[in-house]
């Protein structure tokens, strides 16, 4: 069910301010104060499920996501970049997945003008941004790096985590499953010896990987297919290393942005999703990531007695409250 928000905590307030000036003059219609517009932002490594949440938020809340993964801005590669898929989206709108050159760079400073661009428009039809990526330095250029965005909106930050050892058990599988849902395919239509991997979509994780493989297709002194094949799945191995080191990155930026920037961020510790399989780890996403996680920006956003009420109703109800920590520990790879 979607809950319709609070809006006078989400409009600007402009009270008035009647004051007798050095002239006689009665000054009025001042406004003195601006109430900041709200934005929720997921972070977490690659892999925690920071997709899967946007699209849970914002199909309870009135939402809108806006993509802060400096991969998935550009177009193509949709297997590669894990991106969030027209089903998965559940008719959620995406703003900046997909739309960029993949020739181009795409870099902080871009998607910081981009971003604000994209929160100025949600917000103006009184809809929640929701940013979820796993770009850190996008999110630090936006918040941190942009007076204006400080000035103008109140942010909420939710880290979902999950423990390391978990994490890159995971991650070893989704590259499997990836490879069987056309990785090395979509590599291959966008192959060109001369490519340079440090611009552009190219530098996603599992193109460069595999360029020896698919020179080998045009080296006549690479080997039997049982070369190949071994060529192919050392470049696998390290398409999982490379994503685990990636995820290991991530984890310490996060712990540093909160160290250093004191920002309001809650740690959802989503470990036991990821040690359960079919039903029981939706459950557990329920349970210990989606409804925590709904409480903490129902509470943000300031609703009033009656959405709380139906929001925190007997069907919901959190089991305890542990995981909604604003940080102690730290542990540290769906989408």
């Amino acid at each position: 069910m979607m809950i319709k928000p609070c809006m006078s905590a989400l409009k600007h307030i402009q009270p008035l301010l009647s004051f007798q000036g050095h002239t006689g003059i009665t000054m009025i219609d001042v406004p003195f104060f601006r109430r900041k517009d709200k934005v929720v932002f997921i972070m977490g490594a690659t892999g925690t499920g920071k997709s899967r949440l946007a699209v849970d938020l914002a199909a309870r809340f009135p939402a809108e996501i806006v993509n802060s993964d400096k991969i998935q801005v550009y177009e193509g590669l949709g297997v590669v970049t894990n991106k969030v898929t027209p089903e998965e989206s559940r008719g959620v709108p995406h703003h900046l997945l997909g739309t960029v050159d993949p020739n181009t760079d795409f870099t902080a400073a871009d998607f910081a003008r981009e971003a604000t661009r994209a929160v100025e428009s949600i917000v103006e039809r009184d809809r929640v941004p929701i940013i979820a990526g796993g770009s850190n330095s996008y999110i630090e250029a936006l918040v941190n790096g942009c007076a204006d965005f400080r000035l103008r909106y109140q942010c909420c930050f939710l880290w979902v985590d999950v423990s390391k050892p978990v994490l890159h058990s995971f991650v070893s599988e989704r590259v499997d499953k990836m490879v069987e849902m056309g990785l090395v395919d979509e590599v291959h239509r966008i192959f060109d010896p001369s490519a340079d991997y440090s611009v552009g979509i190219r530098r996603a994780i599992g193109v460069s990987e595999l360029d020896e493989f698919l020179r080998s297709e045009f080296d006549e002194s690479s080997g039997d297919e049982e070369n190949r094949a071994r060529l192919l799945q050392t470049a696998i191995e390290t398409i999982k290393e490379n994503t685990c080191s990636l995820a290991c990155r991530q984890l310490q930026k996060i712990q540093r942005l909160y160290k250093q920037w004191k920002w309001n961020m809650h740690r959802i510790d989503a470990t036991e999703v990821f040690l359960r399989r079919g039903e029981k780890a939706d459950e557990a996403w329920e349970t210990v990531v989606a409804r925590p996680s709904s409480i903490i920006v129902e509470q943000f956003l300031g609703y009033g007695t009656e959405d709380h009420r139906r929001l925190n109703s007997a069907e919901i109800l959190l089991p305890e409250m542990t995981a909604l920590s604003p940080l102690p520990a730290v542990a540290a790879i769906s989408r």
